[in-house]
């Protein structure tokens, strides 16, 4: 009879020690039940409360418990990316420790994968969110924003709970820059992909350790590491203000002293210096385009990324 195939289950944690023992019963509750062999990898992120000790327990009375400590709070794309250049499985499941992402979906993600889905991604359903008015609202307004200036587009409401295959995991693990957004890579490496909605549980132990601060941080590290628009930027707005600016520039030149003003627009040499000084921030800001395009293709080295997959 062969072997039946070893799925990993990562679960990044920081200061998550009342949610690990119901999150550790709540899985196991949905995986006994699974023709598959099973490690649990939970990733303690640095936490300042009992989380290690709480693992330390959990891997006592169950072997498939695979506790990874870090040595201090390096945040959650780092804490998964050490999780799957840990894990074994021929593929692996992430999920947050907070029990919103709940493990009774985690069959439907098995058998997407067994009918082959190399990616399986867990969609929140839209009305059903537990954030508040301005999360929900900054959150939509953040996917649409990035679906413009990204270079793969986004899912409205996807989630970090997925399923990567073992050859996803491995082509994820080649990746070696160091501001990472996870499901942007991931999105970013292709492969068969579907998607599985699911309606999250609310938070039943503590806050959400994602401030406003990391937030913010999160989506600066995103647009930088998912599209080069900002990069680029400046030069589109130097070579508007140049489309707009010469032309009027010319034209004020000619009315003035060519043509010695036949339409009485008497245009004062504060009006033509503030065009002349418009047209030079637009040379500015043309040639900061023109120079990004250079670091464009140092970041694009730097990175490393593969060149294809």
């Amino acid at each position: 009879m062969p072997d039946k195939p070893l799925i990993s289950i990562i679960v990044p944690s920081y200061n998550e020690a009342a949610s690990l023992p119901d999150l550790h019963r709540a899985l196991t509750a949905v995986i006994d039940d699974l023709p598959y062999d099973w490690e649990l990898i939970f990733v303690d992120d640095g936490s300042r409360d009992d989380t290690a000790a709480i693992l330390t327990r959990l891997a006592a009375a169950d072997a498939r418990v695979r506790p990874l400590e870090l040595a201090r709070n390096f945040g959650k794309e780092i804490a998964v990316t050490a999780a799957l250049h840990e894990c074994r499985g021929e593929a692996a499941i992430i999920m947050d420790a907070d029990l919103q992402h709940p493990p009774a979906i985690i069959p439907q993600f098995l058998d997407a994968w067994e009918a082959g889905a190399e990616v399986v991604v867990g969609v929140r359903r839209a009305k059903a969110h537990h954030a508040g008015l301005l999360k929900r609202s900054s959150s939509a307004a953040w996917n649409r924003f990035m679906n413009i200036i990204a270079d793969q587009s986004i899912t409205p409401g996807a989630t970090d709970f997925r399923l990567l295959d073992r050859l996803v995991i491995d082509e994820f693990n080649r990746f070696t820059e160091r501001n990472r957004l996870t499901r942007g890579l991931i999105d970013w490496l292709g492969f068969r992909r579907t998607e599985v909605y699911f309606e999250p549980a609310a938070r039943v132990h503590g806050d959400a350790s994602y401030s406003w601060r990391k937030l913010v941080r999160l989506g600066m590290h995103s647009v930088v590491s998912l599209s080069l628009f900002p990069l680029r930027l400046a030069g589109y707005v130097g070579t508007a203000i140049i489309a707009v600016s010469l032309p009027l520039g010319i034209f004020m030149f000619v009315e003035k002293y060519l043509l010695h003003d036949p339409m009485g627009y008497n245009f004062t040499g504060t009006a033509q210096l503030a065009v002349l000084i418009v047209f030079l921030v637009g040379i500015i800001l043309a040639s900061l385009g023109l120079m990004s395009l250079y670091i464009a293709a140092i970041y694009a080295e730097v990175t490393n990324r593969p060149l294809y997959v």
